[in-house]
């Protein structure tokens, strides 16, 4: 102990230097923020104040995520308030890392798809890499590894068409962490290899620091942990010395305490990753809390403290439920096995054994949050019937009351005191009436929000449906099998994009077609990979309908685009689609999807199986419509619909 003394005290040193240094940035960037704001307010000219905010943005970025974010929102709406599209994408991509560094992804995807939206109309190749950097990191965060390395070199190919070293460097960062993920070390390790020439090449040290962490992650992932620590020990101190952001200094350092805890240095790795969790509490920065309670419960649980370990990986668990992260929730429920098998609690080892089995049956698992959904509303629902007739029912009690205490006091002319005793009687009822009221009203919330996490869970379900029928369709090898399983996928999408309307929206009854339009259009072009040739154009008004007509809409809409990029444009690599939704009368809805492709040729027999067509008439019929098609200067479907108004 003697001799380990000046060590310890060097490392508590260290911690305190550190600490005070933390607090003196986290002083420093108050003050900073404090006065951008006093100047955002006393600014009139709307580009500078959106150079303000965006300095707040990455002030606040530093310490405090929520604070970015409600900084980055403020720039998307005074963007689009004055019709700036250079800063609106910019603002929507800083609004999604916010998002995603919080964890809530579905809200990064969003925000990450309309920058590139933006960035594409005014044809901002950088701004569309870094966002498809951060789109790589969300798929991986979701397990979707395959998704991520498409992106990823889509930015490669963006940067490298602009010659952005930067960008290039970051892009072969990426792609590396791709390739160790799906298992190719070897190539990974090159990349990252490159990676760090290029990087010291041009003097890019910020990106050296990731290109170092690069390296040891595919160096961990072969054994070699000695080396993969030097890496990541050379990650760390660079960042440090660039004054990376807390965020980034929190992962190197989880980085590091992994390499540790492979070479068997538990204790080590122990009290690292035990530093680290308590500043990502400080600074809230969820995603690291989440994946270093993990990493406790997995160090305790080799150090043979089973307690500690249990008590990580329950709240471990229980964020992975929360989040929905299958692809790990199955290791987090063995890990619970394992140590309540060491607690010698049986019961609960074989508890949590059984739903690691359980979580590999996917479709078992659609089908049971289904049924489990449909009876829990259910439940509320007869809840709330039963509450409401209560109601009614008292307040038929209490106007009998009213008209008894009338009746007594025109008989027998009560005395003021009696009077102002029944008065008084009535108003507590009445506040009791009202304390029921506002339990009903909790009750009617709680209501939208099971049906949101419905929505939610049926839109999911429906992406697994959709991978499901992709991994099939990666094994067909006959051409028209596999062009009928893409189909299937499409018409999988525009449903899931209805659900993902839904929950999202505030009003749960209703889809905003024009958004859904543009959301549908963009998968159908990444499906068939022709977002660069074929141009899809949503000229409408925005118009809500109810789920029961948009969901065939949708359908419908799905088939004729599909059609139209299948043969509208044999001879060409350009085209243009146009969708038009109107509301012709108060009960009519016209429907208009054109192209300017070859249209049909007379005499020569249509392509494909037909089924497609089939779908369209079925559908025009359940929404009692007629159809009419035009084959001059292209192809011209257009549909009239009844259709009801929606609340």
């Amino acid at each position: 102990m003697i001799k380990n003394t000046p060590s310890i005290i060097a490392l508590l040193i260290i911690v305190l230097l550190g600490n005070q240094q933390r607090t003196t940035a986290q002083n420093t960037n108050n003050n900073s923020i404090d006065s951008l704001t006093v100047a955002l307010e006393l600014e009139e000219d709307s580009e500078k104040r959106l150079e303000i905010l965006n300095n707040l943005v990455a002030i606040a970025f530093q310490t405090d995520l929520n604070l970015a974010k409600t900084y980055a929102k403020k720039g998307v709406t005074l963007a689009e308030k004055s019709n700036n599209d250079s800063w609106k994408p910019r603002f929507h991509e800083m609004q999604g890392r916010m998002h995603a560094n919080l964890l809530e992804l579905d809200s990064a995807s969003i925000n990450f798809n309309k920058a590139i939206e933006g960035y594409t109309a005014i044809d901002d190749k950088k701004g569309q890499a870094t966002t498809y950097f951060k789109i790589g990191w969300v798929h991986k965060r979701e397990g979707d590894i395959e998704a991520a390395l498409k992106v990823d070199l889509k930015a490669l190919k963006l940067m490298e068409a602009i010659d952005d070293k930067l960008g290039i460097a970051g892009a072969y960062n990426r792609i590396s962490e791709d390739l160790t993920r799906q298992g190719r070390y070897n190539e990974a390790f090159d990349y990252a290899l490159k990676t760090i020439d290029l990087c010291k090449e041009n003097n890019l040290q910020t990106e050296l620091a990731y290109a170092y962490t690069s390296a040891g992650d595919t160096q961990i992932a072969i054994g070699n942990y000695e080396k993969s620590l030097t890496y990541y020990d050379q990650a760390l101190q660079l960042a440090k010395s660039l004054d990376f952001s807390i965020y980034d200094l929190l992962n190197f350092s989880n980085n590091r305490a992994n390499a540790l805890k492979r070479k068997g240095d538990y204790k080590a790795a122990k009290t690292v990753y035990e530093q680290t969790l308590h500043q990502a509490k400080q600074v809230n920065y969820d995603n690291a809390v989440y994946v270093i309670t993990g990493n406790l419960g997995e160090i305790n649980l080799l150090l043979g403290n089973y307690k500690d370990a249990l008590k990580f990986q329950l709240q471990t668990v229980a964020t992975q439920e929360e989040k929905g992260d299958v692809s790990n929730l199955t290791e987090g429920y063995h890990h619970l096995s394992t140590i309540y098998e060491k607690l010698k609690d049986y019961p609960k080892a074989l508890e949590f054994q059984k739903k690691a089995l359980k979580m590999r049956d996917s479709t078992s698992k659609i089908e049971s949050d289904k049924t489990m959904s449909q009876l829990m509303t259910q439940f509320e629902t007869e809840k709330k019937d039963q509450t409401i007739e209560a109601q009614h029912s008292q307040i038929a009690q209490q106007r009998k009351t009213q008209l008894l205490y009338l009746a007594i006091a025109s008989i027998l002319a009560l005395s003021l005191l009696g009077m102002f005793l029944s008065i008084k009687s009535i108003r507590k009822k009445r506040r009791a009436l009202q304390v029921l009221n506002a339990e009903l009203d909790t009750k009617n919330k709680q209501n939208e929000l099971l049906l949101k996490e419905i929505h939610h869970r049926v839109k999911n379900n429906l992406e697994m449906v959709k991978s499901l029928i992709a991994l099939q369709s990666a094994q067909i090898e006959d051409s028209a099998t596999k062009d009928a399983m893409i189909a299937s996928q499409n018409r999988v999408q525009s449903m899931g994009i209805i659900h993902q309307k839904l929950y999202q929206g505030t009003n749960l009854g209703a889809i905003e077609m024009k958004d859904y339009f543009i959301n549908l259009s963009d998968g159908i072009l990444d499906a068939f990979d022709a977002e660069d040739k074929i141009k899809i154009e949503c000229a409408m008004d925005e118009l809500e309908l109810d789920v029961d007509t948009a969901v065939p809409i949708g359908l419908i809409v799905n088939e004729l685009l599909t059609n139209a990029l299948k043969y509208a444009f044999p001879k060409t690599n350009t085209g243009t689609i146009s969708i038009q939704l109107t509301k012709k009368t108060h009960d009519t809805l016209q429907l208009e999807v054109a192209d300017n492709g070859v249209g049909k040729v007379i005499g020569l027999a249509p392509k494909g199986t037909g089924f497609g067509s089939q779908l369209v008439q079925l559908l025009t019929q359940q929404l009692n419509g007629t159809m009419q098609e035009n084959n001059k200067e292209g192809t011209t479907v257009s549909f009239e619909f009844k259709h009801k108004n929606v609340a």
